[in-house]
């Protein structure tokens, strides 16, 4: 058990910033994508401490915990808790002292909420691949889907993130 402590805690601090970042980009709200990735590396730690060392040693860490995190979000979704909404304001960032750092930020999270607004399909995929920087193989590992299927749904995205609406195929 001492070394998949240590395996799980080296885990964590390689991934906690990513897993984060793609729970915020999912969520769109910073407090939702602190539980998500606490709730990520808590399945994560149940997952592995049942899992034998050929399994462990094999583990894909990147996918897997995006595919965690994605579940958790899906999970969420289903469920009926009310959502906590963000005030400007509400969390003091002492590192965006300027006036441009603050046009940064708003910038930054007006793009999350975009991304948070795009189908679940569309945006595990651009996520994935552009935010967390998986290759296709990775997302599509993660995604549990066909590498093409991904690059499909990452282009169908982006175009709508752009304001491409003359999508011909999205039925």
């Amino acid at each position: 058990m001492d070394g998949t402590e240590r395996l799980f805690e080296r885990m964590v601090h390689e991934h906690q910033d990513r897993v984060f970042a793609f729970s915020l980009a999912l969520t769109g709200n910073r407090h939702d994508a602190e539980e998500v990735a606490q709730d990520t590396f808590l399945k994560a730690y149940r997952a592995l401490v049942t899992y034998p060392p050929d399994r462990i040693r094999d583990l894909k860490q990147k996918p897997w915990l995006h595919r965690i995190a994605l579940n958790v979000v899906r999970n969420r979704a289903r469920g009926t808790r009310p959502r906590l909404v963000e005030l400007n304001g509400s969390e003091p960032d002492h590192a965006l002292g300027t006036e441009d750092g603050a046009l940064l930020k708003m910038e930054m999270d007006a793009l999350a909420q975009r991304v948070a607004g795009l189908p679940a399909r569309y945006r595990d995929a651009v996520v994935l691949r552009h935010v967390q920087e998986l290759s296709y193989e990775e997302a599509a590992d993660a995604l549990g889907q066909p590498v093409g299927t991904v690059k499909s749904n990452v282009h169908r995205g982006l175009k709508l993130l752009r304001g491409d609406t003359d999508d011909d195929s999205d039925n």
